[in-house]
């Protein structure tokens, strides 16, 4: 069913690039002046590319842009006459027009993300021009604030089937649960997101007044919005690195096995979102995995191979607490610290990320690997060992994903933790 969804996609963008392209080049461009003005910026838009992963945010100005001519009734004052097929046409070989530097540098955008902005773009399209075509659209709202209503509606529908379109891919890649993906996929529009879509009906009906002229006077907003949510995400690269530096501590002073913190966390993760958390709690789940063995540093001899899973219940918790205080000195936020304080507390005390970090670091501990992958028969003793228990120790909902994320093989579809 996941491949399914996954060439559903493709094939439908695929067929609307094929019939766009086609339609246009055999009647040719209609008003090409506009077209290639409106090429032009996503063109640009896409070559100022910065992030990679090919996500339409990642390409804000070329995104605003591809809207912006979707939307367009009007070049000062003067109605076009663009149809849905050169739309498409005009998006898609603006868009490869752009991307042909980062396809030589090996940064090219993957082909989900592409399908997913033609098929954005065409439904937006669709909604539109038939109606403005018609005369219906005009006759119904006129050209005044309704319109712009009526645009800003339209608007939120398109973020709406980018959003679905975005989850059900991602769920097909990674077979992670659809609803905490389409929710955090509605949550990312909040940002960026509705900035294009602003940025996208103000282009729209800055052209319709003031002709081409408005383009460039309106990117300038997006372009400063651009540089700041690059900004904030090299911070937070940065401050990501800086945590993962400070968790091999305890393997660099042999405390812990090399790659414990990050296997655990990547292990973590995939529990997480096995079990449906956001995008911020795993992110405070990720940081507190990586951090968890942070407490044993007080150890003056340390536990045989870092495995605290056996340890007495009150070692464990002193250790834990001892970790918690380490974590609130470097500054992490205070969720993290309270998540590696009480991970050996019972975890009907526990939040959520304590219990799945707890579990995941017995499993890692009971495994005893430092690095290959665990045996089968190693992997199911342990899990056997975590449902016996789960009476006290580790939440019964937490072993079980656990189970059925190493079951689809889980550690192949984690995004690593990356080295320090």
């Amino acid at each position: 069913m996941r491949g399914i969804a996954t060439w559903s996609v493709r094939g439908a963008a695929g067929l609307l690039t094929v019939v766009g392209l086609g339609h246009t080049l055999w009647n040719g461009i209609v008003e090409p002046g506009i077209a290639l003005a409106f090429g032009t910026l996503i063109t640009l838009g896409e070559f100022a590319r910065r992030a990679e992963g090919g996500d339409r945010r990642h390409a804000p100005l070329g995104s605003a842009g591809a809207l912006a001519y979707a939307l367009l009734g009007q070049n000062a004052g003067q109605p076009t006459h663009h149809g849905v097929l050169q739309i498409v046409a005009v998006v898609v070989a603006a868009a490869l027009a752009g991307i042909v530097p980062h396809v030589a540098r090996g940064r090219g955008p993957a082909v989900d993300h592409v399908a997913r902005r033609v098929l954005t773009v065409t439904f937006a399209a669709v909604c539109f021009q038939p109606l403005y075509n018609s005369g219906r659209l005009e006759d119904r709202v006129g050209q005044g604030p309704y319109l712009v209503l009526f645009l800003l509606c339209l608007l939120g529908l398109t973020a709406l089937c980018d959003a679905v379109l975005a989850a059900a891919l991602a769920g097909a890649r990674t077979g992670w649960p659809y609803g905490p993906l389409l929710r955090d996929e509605l949550r990312s529009q909040l940002g960026i997101g509705s900035a294009i879509c602003a940025t996208g009906v103000v282009m729209a009906l800055g052209v319709a007044v003031a002709g081409l002229w408005a383009l460039p006077v309106f990117c300038v907003p997006l372009l400063l919005t651009q540089m700041s949510f690059h900004r904030i995400t090299a911070i937070r690269t940065t401050y990501r690195q800086t945590i993962t530096s400070l968790a091999r501590a305890t393997e660099i002073a042999g405390y812990t096995p090399p790659g414990h913190s990050r296997r655990v966390a990547a292990l973590s993760c995939a529990v997480g979102r096995e079990l449906g958390l956001s995008e911020r709690e795993l992110t405070v789940l990720e940081y507190a995995a990586l951090m968890h063995d942070i407490g044993q540093l007080s150890l003056v001899d340390p536990v045989p191979a870092g495995a605290t899973a056996e340890l007495p219940a009150a070692e464990a918790r002193r250790i834990a607490e001892l970790g918690g205080e380490v974590a609130r000195q470097t500054g992490v936020p205070a969720e993290v610290a309270v998540v590696v304080e009480r991970q050996a507390d019972p975890y009907r005390e526990q939040p959520v990320a304590a219990r799945i970090v707890r579990t995941v670091n017995a499993y890692e501990d009971l495994t005893g690997h430092a690095g290959a992958s665990p045996h089968p028969g190693g992997s199911l003793a342990a899990l056997e060992r975590l449902r016996l228990g789960t009476g006290h120790d580790y939440q019964p909902e937490v072993v079980e994903c656990l189970a059925r994320v190493l079951a689809r093989g889980g550690r192949d579809r984690v995004v690593p933790v990356p080295p320090g």
